[in-house]
């Protein structure tokens, strides 16, 4: 009977082990990784956010943000399974998935372009008519597509030398400050503040916006989809529940950052000390424009940008087709309506957003 008991005994505590041990399991964190485009800075300011102020903890996710770099293309990486989430721009992922990659759009968080090209008012360019016979700047490597689908719009061929000069750029504004192109491809959040940050020779003080002249391929007709939360669709259909969580700790960590503007900006140099505060302060200002105000919800679609952006790559030969199934809303959708839910009080459309004042230091410090 003693024998009995014992055995009965050790059975239960054996139960009672497999049962704490799977509940411990089952609250372990999903680990996943978010494979950003360039380098920490306050482009990626929500991301970083949603890891300090344990946003995604909250979601039971441990993530892990890797930086780009020069050599690093995000697609690539998620592609082949470095990363279960990557950030770039539309026209990028859609010329990746022609080539066979699975990449889908879960989360369209920019909502307008941050590309410019910018000259010194001198030069006489007031818009890309004016463009012709000059020698025009551009990264290359996929971010040309909208000064060229401009220039062709304005009955310029990038592609003749008659037209126009085409520069491949360094990504910095040196060739502009130094003569060597007349209009310098140039992101809001960026370039064109390294040119405010620097000093005038010819008058002993920073240079002012009056001084540039600006053309905003938003106002051209150009303008294509640019950063976007990315995932292989072979992953989604096993982890949508996942997806759906990182997209909205994802969110919160974007409505901190425009509610919060400076303690996100000490967030961003705290992962990123490469760049200036001043830089990063402008930069997370310019940003949040490019996301404020989100008529739909931030990370919903635009139809008519995201044909916008199809008919621009198609015409640019990025792309050879209408790309077919390259997004899907039924994920942010859901994400968004739980933090409804959840959280009713959260601002998910920033409709009465206002931009911060930020004053450029030089040299961005």
């Amino acid at each position: 009977m003693l024998k009995r008991r014992m055995l009965t005994l050790l059975v239960v505590l054996s139960l009672v082990g497999v049962g704490a041990f799977g509940q411990a399991k089952a609250q372990d964190p999903i680990k996943v990784r978010l494979q950003l485009q360039w380098v920490a800075q306050s482009q990626f300011a929500g991301y970083y956010a949603a890891v300090a102020k344990g946003y995604y903890a909250e979601e039971g996710l441990e993530v892990t943000i890797l930086e780009g770099a020069v050599d690093i293309v995000p697609q690539q990486v998620v592609a082949s399974g470095g990363a279960e989430f990557g950030i770039a721009w539309v026209p990028k992922v859609l010329s990746s998935r022609e080539g066979g990659a699975d990449l889908v759009n879960i989360a369209q968080i920019f909502q307008r372009s941050g590309t410019l090209q910018v000259s010194f008012v001198d030069a006489g360019i007031e818009g890309v008519a004016d463009l012709k016979g000059k020698k025009v700047g551009t990264w290359g490597f996929g971010n040309e597509h909208e000064v060229f689908a401009a220039l062709r719009a304005a009955g310029i061929d990038p592609d003749k030398a008659d037209d126009v000069t085409i520069v491949n750029q360094s990504f910095d504004m040196s060739q502009l400050l130094n003569g060597e192109v007349d209009a310098a491809q140039a992101m809001t959040y960026n370039e064109y503040a390294q040119v405010l940050e620097q000093v005038n020779p010819e008058t002993g003080k920073l240079y002012q916006p009056e001084e540039l002249s600006v053309i905003d391929y938003n106002d051209v007709g150009t303008a294509m989809l640019q950063d976007h939360i990315f995932a292989l669709g072979s992953y989604l259909a096993e982890n949508e529940e996942t997806a759906v969580k990182f997209i909205r700790a994802s969110i919160r960590g974007w409505v901190f950052c425009r509610d919060n503007f400076e303690e996100c900006v000490d967030i961003v140099l705290e992962n990123g000390p490469t760049l200036g505060k001043g830089h990063m302060t402008w930069q997370l200002n310019e940003i949040n424009k490019l996301i404020w105000p989100s008529s739909a919800g931030i990370g919903v679609m635009d139809e008519a940008l995201w044909a916008q952006t199809v008919k621009v790559a198609l015409e640019g030969k990025v792309i050879t087709k209408e790309p077919e199934n390259a997004y899907r809303t039924d994920l942010v959708t859901k994400a968004l309506e739980g933090l409804m839910k959840d959280m009713p009080d959260l601002d998910l459309k920033g409709e009465k957003y206002e931009p911060q004042t930020v004053e450029v230091t030089p040299g961005g410090e």
